[in-house]
């Protein structure tokens, strides 16, 4: 997401500050404690990583452990240092059980208060909400989200140590995928390509199945935020297997040329939508579901799996949740804790076609 998110709903503070605090003592925030083990086994068991197993990037497609093209629905977190209260028992109870997600993108921001500040806190904190998804039978997406500064390069041992960290702690699970590069900008392809050559090796020494997911130019676009398109990464692609390149966009504000950029990608490259909105590039203003509607259509079509921003409820109208339900912990059910935009991604998440099958 572009726009700066420094600022602070009044009242999160305190809430977030107890989730941290919890977390520190090495306690998971639960929120709603609605789920019983019991629940969670029988959830997994029937959830898209039961249907799925080991993902695997095939020719332009994300394939299941059959070799048969998916497409995962889900949500992204917002940044965790902000809003961990967000994410409770009760709310991935409903993300998994009432919208039917397959996957959780998990949004570990460095900078902005984020990892940098504490690097042990935020990397638990990952930790705990990959095996609470796990344990919802559903997927994981693990976003190092570096925003600013826009060349991965800055954050690059900090990434090392994140990725070696975080593969130790999950390499035996089947259901990880790895965002190493959440949007660069103002930086040339070349220097994210060399960035990614670096880190994947690190991750694939220690966790040698799952797929990578790559950041693309000018807030992964392909470039086309900065006058480029998809043509640099098809010319020059990042030399490792089993790898996707991400696409972002933001309905109201991307328009016809974006959106045919995607089109033109996924023909020539395995593409995740990992983040994507209603709303313009900042997750604010007025939603545009017509325009968000014929992406949706093209990527069911040629089955691009995607994350919407966001599982929070930030006051911008790109949060799905209306402002302050996760400091009331929910309710988190049914269609009257969402925003506009909650109501309409959630109908989208759980409809009938999601589950990926056979």
């Amino acid at each position: 997401m572009r726009a700066s998110l420094l600022s602070l709903r009044k009242g999160a503070v305190a809430t977030a500050l107890g989730s941290a605090l919890l977390l520190l003592l090495g306690v998971a925030p639960t929120g709603s404690a609605n789920a019983t083990p019991t629940d969670q086994r029988a959830a997994a068991a029937a959830g898209p990583v039961s249907v799925n197993g080991q993902l695997k990037v095939c020719g332009t497609k994300l394939c299941n452990s059959r070799g048969n093209p998916i497409q995962l629905r889900g949500m992204s977190t917002h940044g965790t240092q902000w809003y961990p209260h967000c994410l409770t028992g009760g709310s991935l109870d409903a993300l998994a059980g009432d919208w039917n997600a397959d996957v959780l993108r998990v949004s570990t921001y460095v900078q902005e208060g984020g990892y940098e500040t504490n690097p042990q806190h935020f990397t638990n904190l990952a930790n705990s909400l990959i095996q609470q998804a796990t344990d919802r039978g559903m997927y994981v997406i693990v976003d190092w989200h570096m925003l600013t500064p826009g060349d991965p390069n800055t954050n690059l041992s900090k990434a090392r140590q994140f990725f070696t960290d975080i593969a130790n702690r999950n390499k035996d699970k089947n259901n990880i995928l790895y965002e190493i590069a959440n949007e660069p900008s103002g930086v040339s392809w070349s220097r994210i390509k060399s960035y990614a050559e670096q880190i994947i090796p690190t991750i694939r020494n220690i966790d040698s199945d799952a797929p990578v997911l790559v950041g693309t130019r000018a807030w992964s676009s392909f470039g086309v935020s900065e006058g480029a398109d998809e043509s640099e990464v098809v010319n020059n692609p990042v030399r490792a297997s089993n790898i996707m390149y991400t696409f972002h966009f933001y309905a109201y504000s991307h328009r016809d040329e974006y959106l045919a950029t995607l089109s033109r990608a996924a023909d020539k490259l395995p593409v995740f939508v990992t983040e994507f909105g209603t709303q313009n590039y900042a997750g604010e203003g007025s939603n545009d579901f017509a325009m968000s509607q014929r992406y949706l259509d093209l990527m069911a079509a040629k089955k691009i799996s995607w994350t919407n921003w966001n599982f929070s409820d930030d006051n911008r109208s790109g949060a799905v949740f209306k402002t302050g339900t996760c400091d009331r912990s929910g309710p988190w059910t049914g269609t009257s804790p969402l925003k506009p935009a909650g109501v309409w991604i959630r109908e989208r998440v759980r409809s009938q076609d999601n589950f990926p099958t056979a």
